[in-house]
């Protein structure tokens, strides 16, 4: 028999550390990834609004624990309509709709247990605990090529193909990289910079209602404006009027974004790799550090704990507006070699304009990730029309750092 039940750290801990390197370790020979989420399994949930982890439990007499599931709620926009409020001398104003939105992660299994259910009932007990709590949709985001999670939730517990966005991933080297001199890089306070995210971002789709609590939140390393060097708003201290103004009258180019550190919920390490491979990766090390003026592209100690900087809130506006993206990612880039951060990583839309601006190897990075959606029930308190899993796509996304 198999029981599901909440989680509890003062007894489970050990089991659910185990379940997670067995799923995580590949076979022998080949690369695999594995999370280290240093002693917490509910750290990368903690910091949403409302969380719950679930482990299965087998047994009678000795209890093994032989899977687990997090999910977490909150609202975010799924899309924008009018403000009728507004006279017809007035310019349009759009604002967004927001529904209460769920979240699956860290589904595993053991894989001595699996093609038992135990995945597909640990999705439903987790399904319930969003409908009581008024989620009106639930969605899961998991590697394309991963069939049987693809076959779990759109073939067993109802879920459809979603959006595709782009995971970008680029190592940090051991030199720092050169910040555009044409540009500057301020640094909002966290007051600021949520003006300037619900002024401009606040309908794009799966905005969180609470980008307060991101900004405030301790792992939030800054958000970061660029504009072109020389502009009123370049021209040195004392020059930002705040979001506001700013965005009244905004420079011909410029571009956003925040830093999120995620070294300090989690660690990750590539295992399997042939010795070979590790000899490369320190010679490019050694070669960066001895040589470092020469810029040479490094390969970080990946095969080894290495922490990760995450670049979130990522937009902007104007024909220069890649550059200006460019330029805030190499800034992103130092801060992280001075966190002793191996890679940073974006996640955007898979046609995303600005994408072009994020520097990042193809080899480390996944062209498509796959997010599935589920719509939970009929009734919409937020004043949503419609069902949002039938939404065409649109330019962009956010993603939401506390669930990366």
């Amino acid at each position: 028999m198999t029981v599901v039940r909440e989680y509890d750290p003062s007894r489970d801990l050990a089991g659910v550390e185990d379940v997670e390197r067995r799923c995580e370790v590949g076979p022998s020979g080949k690369l695999s990834l594995f999370t280290d989420l240093l002693g917490d399994p509910i750290c990368r949930i903690r910091h949403s609004p409302s969380y719950l982890m679930l482990v299965a439990e087998m047994g009678t007499e000795k209890k093994e624990i032989v899977g687990m599931i997090r999910g977490c709620i909150k609202t975010v926009t799924c899309g924008k309509k009018l403000d009728l409020n507004h006279t017809k001398s007035q310019n349009d104003v759009v604002k967004p709709l927001y529904t209460k939105l769920a979240y699956v992660l860290g589904l595993r299994v053991s894989p001595f247990h699996r093609r038992q259910g135990i995945g597909f009932k640990l999705v439903k007990m987790m399904e319930e605990w969003f409908r009581q709590n008024g989620a009106e949709y639930s969605y899961i985001a998991t590697e394309n090529d991963n069939q049987a999670s693809v076959n779990l939730f759109t073939g067993k517990c109802g879920y459809s193909e979603f959006r595709t966005p782009s995971i970008l991933v680029n190592p940090v080297y051991a030199h720092r990289v050169n910040v555009s001199r044409r540009v500057t890089v301020i640094k909002l306070d966290p007051v600021d910079a949520e003006t300037l995210y619900r002024i401009r971002f606040s309908t794009t789709e799966f905005f969180p209602r609470d980008i307060d609590s991101v900004l405030n939140n301790k792992l939030s390393l800054g958000t970061f404006v660029a504009v072109p060097r020389g502009s009123c708003y370049g021209s040195g201290s004392g020059s930002w009027p705040g979001s506001a103004k700013f965005l009244e009258y905004p420079p011909e180019s410029w571009a956003v974004l925040s830093v999120w550190n995620c070294k300090d919920s989690f660690r990750l390490e590539v295992r399997g790799a042939s010795r070979l491979r590790r000899v490369v990766a320190k010679t490019t090390r050694v070669v960066d550090k001895t040589l470092p003026f020469l810029k040479l592209p490094s390969i970080p100690s990946v095969f080894e704990p290495f922490g990760l900087h995450f670049m979130y809130g990522i937009g902007g506006e104007g024909p220069r507006a890649v550059k200006m993206v460019k330029s805030l990612c190499a800034h992103a880039h130092n801060l992280a070699k001075e966190g002793g951060c191996g890679v940073v990583a974006a996640e955007v839309a898979g046609e995303e304009p600005l994408r072009r601006g994020i520097p990042h190897w193809k080899v480390l990075s996944c062209a498509e990730d796959l997010w599935c959606i589920k719509r939970l029930g009929d009734d919409y308190s937020d004043g949503v029309v419609g069902d949002w899993t039938k939404s065409p796509p649109g330019l962009s996304i956010f993603v939401d750092p506390r669930e990366f």
